[in-house]
């Protein structure tokens, strides 16, 4: 038996021989996530590698697919060993936290990535700056320190003196040097599961702290500080978009300034959020399919020119080198590049059928090079798109569409049959019948090229519906893993976008490089970009704006990713053959079927009413689950106008939130009061979970709480208005309405008295929800009965609520706060914490511990920290 066994070709490996690198990158990969999630001493992982390597060389001349199976165990032992020892790339602040402590210093920098000018309404100029640090300067002492800082420069537009707007704030460029006042804030995570990570994203671009400075107070300094290369691409990039702003309108500009050369300084959220609802977000920004069609353009290109293989691709990859140091983007273009580069070698020195290899080869650098790359989205997409291109669409088409289209290659030849398939051979015959009988009509001449013309479209946009659904079913899953959207029209809008995007992209860089040698040479091409522009912007909004495109999934569960996985893998194993490729697509289709249209089981505890103060910063939301499951949501949080910022807290914090929970439909939606600070995120919460009621305690004049109406009425939610005296359900558990009192009128002077307030009760436990009820509220609340063992303190801790009469007649054991860190106005209050602490409260806070969950099962109140807190903090 071992003489047959050693006479088998040692050169047939199986199933990996014609994608080693591939499967190579798979078992790398799956080596990296055991390390993560499993850790095991160093020593243990090196034995199990050599054990693996050496039965692998032992079986090499043997058993060829034992080997490669023992080589693949190989490389998987090699990523979970290299993620357990490289260290963590955490920055060192070099001290720079130390002066975050809410005192103002004086700080000394020069910038290293510079950003441009941003209106934001009210004559308000927004610049945000990257700069290191050169020295810290208090009134006690100075200090030199180098480190990343994130700064704000804000100001008004003036009139100068023939009447012009001019803006106040110097565009400042890369290598100035400058001084400024301000108080240094740390990063800090929204502290909720399934929140972004700001903290690791600013750490990534090498960013400790933040600030903030007027403009006018700015000094400019003299001198340079940086590297004399990056100033020159600064100043390239600098040029190219003021030339995007002089060939284009400024509408048309801010789109070609993100689609071409990267810079999204001039996209307004819902532009952003249009291009995401229609699954077209990768054309937006300057992305792996950006720089495919640039690639794929020149190199076509020069082919047509009769150039060479080897110089068209050597010409092909520095124009993307290029490319990809003046747009600055960092991984997700690199990562694009390298595989460019990886498939061109390829080409060139093996055969066009090896990307499948090529693509494992780029994921392997990748990952050696830097291991927790595979766990971010950019990553895992970027190479999922290739991934899915290369294994499963083009084999498809390959063995289904395409044997057609090379079909009408010299359609009037006859002994060109011989060659080819009985089917194709017969389609050949079909078309040319009937162009023999439209020949009575049309002539001799044209018939046959016309019918070829058209089945030349006709298949290749069948090659596009195959690519394009390939794409949609198999991104499902990261779509709604990482930003919880099924794309109901990704396929449609990609059909129509990214056709367009290949005519934009190489039209607009020419028409940016004619524009430095003459504007009128520079005209037709950046007419071509700007139609193919207005094209891809008309799409988008059209189908974006369609109420099918606003479908919003919770993040799917194990079950589903560990299915769909099984999914994608059957696709690619099944693809050699069109019947077997097709049962491989159903099934990957059905997982997408599934992620779409099948919730996933909420995380919820049954037989207890649950209350989580959900981390919202300086606002409230709180989320409430009935022991049979019901949900009320009170408040979405929000920021104030005069903050500027694009960030939606209903639709970047507590969204995801409720997404990490499976929460895909909220029963119920409450409103406090109208007040931005929980009302600024309510119209993203109506939007993606759609709930049967929304609650109203006064329905002020509120120009914002009536858009909000107005909104719940169109997505056909009941609107109810509750008063003092109400008494509602949430499944089991009792909902008593408190405040306002009936014929309360909205417009007084103390608008938090506007709040609505609610007493949920469970059997023999209870909680106390005050929105931002102050003192005659607190006052009138005192007198209905509000015994409960869980209050929501009022108004974040401030001093004109939790009087001594409310605490003593409510008699809380627990009590959780709602507050923002550092906020400016003080919350909470000393007084409040001190009385809180006298009364015996527990009282938790969302800046300090993040989303804090009580659990009240009729008897008594638990909260899911298993530590006491210091309520005098």
């Amino acid at each position: 038996m071992n003489q047959s066994c050693s006479a088998r070709p040692t050169g047939r490996l199986r199933p990996g021989a014609r994608q080693p690198l591939l499967w190579a990158a798979l078992a790398f990969a799956a080596g990296l996530s055991a390390g993560l999630y499993m850790w095991r001493p160093p020593l243990w992982w090196l034995v199990s590698a050599a054990v693996f390597a050496a039965s692998g060389t032992f079986f090499a001349y043997r058993r060829a697919r034992v080997a490669f199976a023992l080589c693949l165990a190989t490389v998987f032992v090699a990523g979970a060993l290299l993620i357990q020892v490289r260290s963590p790339n955490r920055l060192s602040d070099s001290g720079l936290l130390h002066f975050a402590d809410g005192q103002e210093v004086l700080v000394t920098a020069h910038v290293t990535a510079e950003g441009n000018l941003r209106e934001e309404g009210s004559g308000d100029v927004r610049q945000s700056l990257d700069v290191e640090t050169e020295e810290i300067a208090t009134s006690s002492e100075t200090v030199r320190i180098r480190s990343g800082l994130r700064v704000s420069l804000y100001g008004k537009r003036v009139t100068n003196e023939t009447g012009a707007s001019v803006s106040p704030v110097h565009l400042f460029r890369y290598g100035e040097r400058l001084r400024f006042a301000s108080k240094l804030n740390p990063p800090r995570n929204f502290r909720n599961p399934g929140a972004f990570d700001y903290q690791g994203y600013l750490e990534e671009n090498g960013i400790v702290a933040l600030a903030s400075a007027k403009a006018a107070s700015v000094e400019l300094l003299p001198g340079f500080a940086g590297n004399h290369a990056e100033l020159w691409r600064t100043r390239i990039h600098r040029s190219i978009i003021e030339k995007v702003h002089a060939l284009w309108p400024a509408r048309e500009a801010g789109l070609m300034d993100a689609m071409v050369i990267g810079d999204e300084a001039f996209i307004n959220r819902p532009t952003r959020v249009n291009f995401q609802r229609s699954g077209t977000y990768h054309v937006l920004v300057v992305s792996g399919m950006n720089v495919s069609i640039l690639a794929l353009a020149t190199f076509w290109m020069l082919r047509r020119l009769r150039v060479g293989d080897l110089v068209a691709g050597t010409i092909t990859l520095l124009l993307i080198v290029a490319y990809a140091l003046l747009t600055a983007l960092g991984s997700p273009v690199w990562r694009a590049t390298l595989m460019l580069a990886v498939y061109l070698g390829a080409r060139l020195f093996y055969r066009e059928k090896s990307m499948l290899n090529a693509i494992g080869a780029a994921a392997l650098g990748l990952m050696v090079f830097d291991p927790k790359a595979l766990f971010g989205a950019s990553f895992q997409l970027t190479f999922l798109c290739v991934w899915l291109v290369a294994a499963v669409g083009l084999p498809f088409v390959e063995r289904t569409i395409q044997p057609y289209s090379r079909g009408l290659r010299n359609l009037d030849s006859a002994g060109y049959e011989a060659s080819l398939s009985p089917k194709v051979a017969q389609f050949r015959l079909d078309l040319r019948m009937i162009a023999n009988r439209l020949e009575r009509f049309l002539g001799h001449r044209f018939p046959l090229p016309v019918l070829a013309g058209g089945m030349r479209v006709l298949l290749g946009a069948c090659q596009l519906v195959v690519i394009s659904a390939v794409m949609q079913v198999g991104l499902a899953l990261p779509m709604a893993y990482y930003f919880h959207r099924a794309t109901a029209v990704g396929m449609p809008a990609n059909m129509m976008v990214v056709p367009l995007t290949e005519i934009l992209m190489p039209t607009a860089i020419l028409a940016v490089t004619l524009g430095y040698v003459s504007p009128v040479l520079a005209k037709i091409p950046a007419l071509i970009a700007g139609a193919a522009l207005e094209g891809i912007a008309g799409s988008v909004h059209w189908l974006g704006g369609l109420r099918i495109a606003d479908a919003r999934v919770p993040t799917p569960g194990l079950v589903v990713i560990l299915a769909t996985t099984a999914a994608l893998a059957l696709a690619m194993l099944l693809r050699r053959r069109p019947l077997l490729a097709g049962i491989g697509l159903a099934a990957l289709a059905a997982s997408a079927l599934w992620i779409c249209v099948i919730p996933p089981r909420p995380r919820t505890r049954a037989g207890v009413l649950e209350l989580t103060a959900i981390d919202v910063g300086q606002g409230d939301s709180i989320f409430l689950v009935s022991p049979e499951g019901g949900t009320l949501l009170v408040d979405a949080g929000g920021l104030p106008h005069w903050v500027h910022s694009e960030l939606d807290i209903g639709e970047d914090v507590v969204s995801p939130y409720l997404w990490w929970r499976g929460i895909s439909r909220l029963d119920v939606v409450a409103l406090t009061h109208a007040h931005a600070d929980h009302m600024g995120g309510m119209g993203a919460i109506l939007a993606n979970f759609r709930p049967r009621e929304f609650w109203l305690g006064v329905d002020s004049s509120s120009p914002e709480l009536q858009e909000l109406i107005q909104q719940a009425n169109a997505l056909g939610i009941h609107v109810l208005q509750h008063r003092e005296g109400d008494r509602l359900d949430l499944g089991s558990a009792a909902v008593r309405i408190l405040a306002p009192p009936v014929g309360f009128v909205g417009g007084a002077s103390r608008p938090n008295d506007e709040s609505l307030v609610m007493k949920i009760t469970y059997r023999g436990t209870s909680a106390l929800l005050e929105g931002d009820a102050e003192r005659s509220t607190e006052q009138r609340v005192a007198q209905e009965e509000p015994q409960a063992e869980l209050l929501k303190v009022g108004h974040h801790g401030s001093n004109t609520s939790t009087i001594p009469e409310l605490l003593a007649k409510v008699h809380p054991k627990f009590g959780v706060i709602s507050v923002g860190t550092r906020n400016t106005y003080g919350h909470p209050r000393g007084e409040v914490l001190a009385r809180l602490q006298a009364s015996g409260v527990a009282t938790y806070r969302t800046d300090l511990n993040g989303a804090v969950t009580f659990y009240l099962d009729g008897k008594n109140v638990r909260t899911q920290l298993d530590h006491r807190p210091d309520a005098g903090r």
